[in-house]
């Protein structure tokens, strides 16, 4: 592989790293706000949870750009603090966390969903408040599934490419991920053994990520369950 291969696959790890470490205190709590709360506003959140799933990432892109472009209404006064996220790698991993947060609150809902609340109503009969049960009885059983989202939420981060482009544009050495350099790639004459290559990783690292998330969120049933 040649310097550049590296550099792209360097960020694109980096990028992804960033992005899931970002998305998972957030997607916990409200996995658990939306799995055990009893607001009427809980199928309102989710649907807009969901929206990046369905809005093309060109899109979701441009929003962003709107927003923490230069003149944006956040990036404007980020960039007088001399804090950039436009045109930048740091856009490029919000970009791939907002893409990928859905998978990770799905994925850690469900988890959360089946998991035994007889074992929080015990902790709250010895005293436990909600929030002590949560963390202490309920999270850790759904931590297969939290962490199957993670997993799942890191590889569409290292996929990303719509937003990416749109909010981080293609530099090279500063926001070019392996997508993007794959696209340059096509569209330019760099070789197409250097694709090849990239497209394998691409590969490679999605298949390894679906196997481990498909066996990390292979729950066994619960006892009352198959009662």
């Amino acid at each position: 592989m040649s310097a550049a291969e590296w550099q792209a696959l360097a960020l694109s790890l980096k990028v992804s790293l960033t992005a899931s470490l970002l998305s998972l205190p957030l997607g916990i709590l409200l996995a658990g706000w939306l799995a055990l709360g009893k607001s009427r506003l809980r199928w309102i959140v989710d649907a807009l949870v969901q929206v990046p799933l369905v809005l093309p990432p060109l899109v979701t892109g441009y929003l962003l750009l709107l927003i923490l472009g230069r003149q944006g209404l956040i990036g404007k006064p980020l960039a007088a603090l001399g804090i950039e996220i436009a045109f930048d790698w740091k856009g490029a991993a919000l970009a791939a966390a907002i893409v990928s947060f859905p998978l990770l609150v799905r994925s850690a809902r469900a988890a959360l969903e089946a998991a035994d609340p007889k074992l929080a109503e015990a902790a709250h009969s010895l005293g436990a408040g909600p929030r002590d049960a949560f963390f202490t009885v309920t999270l850790p059983q759904a931590r297969r599934g939290v962490l199957a989202g993670l997993l799942l939420s890191f590889t569409r981060s290292f996929g990303e490419f719509g937003a990416t482009i749109v909010l981080a544009s293609n530099i090279p050495g500063r926001t070019q991920t392996v997508p993007l350099a794959i696209y340059n790639l096509i569209q330019g004459s760099g070789g197409q053994d250097a694709t090849v290559r990239l497209v394998l990783i691409c590969v490679i690292v999605s298949l390894v990520a679906m196997l481990a998330s498909r066996l990390l969120d292979d729950r066994p049933p619960r006892e009352d369950e198959n009662a």
